[in-house]
């Protein structure tokens, strides 16, 4: 008789804002140190970056107003956007609040008119992005010691020269 798979919870409708305050930012800090460095063992100085103060930031609120996910999204020079840094308390993960963060980011560079995203997948979540319509670009890389690979998102196409509109 095959094992039984894993029972995963349902997917929890959890709000997801940007975190637009000091006191978010932080507590979104510290889920990516929780996440990356205690969990992941990344180095604690590669976490936090130059970046972060000019991204971005998204987070995921469970019902006592705690942040259980986040994310965040840079401009890229070309004008595309690039999501990294998500991450989702050990308790909440496979419910739905991943996904959630990652269509807010969506959202905001659509809202931004960025034609693309690009990300660092870990690999063992490649599986993840691809169900969102991310595609891999590149082969497997090594990055603060952990398999990435590049994926990329369209999110708008431009018309082609002579197309009708």
């Amino acid at each position: 008789m095959p094992p039984t798979p894993p029972v995963r919870p349902p997917p929890v409708p959890v709000p997801v804002r940007a975190a637009d305050t000091p006191a978010l930012r932080e507590a979104a800090f510290r889920l990516r140190e929780e996440v990356f460095v205690g969990e992941q063992h990344v180095p604690v100085e590669l976490e936090r970056d130059e970046h972060d103060g000019g991204a971005f930031h998204a987070v995921a609120l469970g019902p006592d107003g705690s942040v259980v996910g986040t994310g965040r999204l840079l401009v890229q020079a070309d004008g595309s956007g690039r999501i990294g840094r998500m991450a989702v308390a050990a308790a909440w993960r496979r419910g739905g609040v991943g996904a959630r963060v990652l269509e807010a980011l969506e959202a905001e560079a659509r809202a931004r008119r960025m034609p693309a995203i690009e990300l660092h997948a870990q690999c063992y979540v490649e599986a993840f992005y691809a169900r969102a319509g991310y595609a891999r670009a590149g082969e497997p890389f090594e990055e603060a010691g952990i398999d990435h690979v590049v994926m990329r998102k369209v999110l708008r196409s431009s018309p082609s020269p002579g197309a009708a509109s």
